[in-house]
């Protein structure tokens, strides 16, 4: 469980389901553009969104994506080379900025990026989008 959501995992058909407050945006539009950005950078963890709930006046997005089940710790050193040769540098910690693109992408910490046989699976991302984005 992160700090954005509750996660189920559902062994029948090998998926988590994941409810998100979108805690971490501003509006709901800026969640979905995160979702989309997810899915297009990496589509082995992808997220499908089931739709929405409300639970004690708050509300939530419930999505699915596959249950990832790593065979080893991921080297954090290896996640920073493999978004560099991509485009993003590294600003802080565990955040990126793909300066061409104009996208944040945080939160990659050892708990949101697998390692399944030396390969990373990133399962739970935050993209932002910057006033530059994607500008020819």
């Amino acid at each position: 469980m992160g700090a954005e959501q509750i996660v189920y995992y559902n062994s029948e058909k090998g998926v988590v389901i994941k409810t998100n407050d979108s805690v971490f945006y501003s509006y709901w539009v800026d969640y979905l553009r995160s979702l989309i950005l997810h899915n297009y950078f990496f589509p082995d963890t992808e997220y499908t969104l089931l739709g929405f709930r409300i639970s004690d006046d708050v509300l939530y997005a419930v999505g699915q994506q596959p249950h990832i089940v790593s065979t080893e710790l991921i080297d954090l050193v290896h996640v920073k080379f493999f978004l560099r040769h991509n485009g993003f540098v590294n600003t802080r910690r565990n955040d990126y900025y793909n300066e061409y693109l104009g996208i944040i992408l945080e939160d990659l910490h050892d708990e949101n990026v697998l390692s399944v046989n030396q390969i990373p699976f990133f399962v739970d991302t935050v993209f932002y989008i910057t006033d530059n984005f994607y500008k020819d």
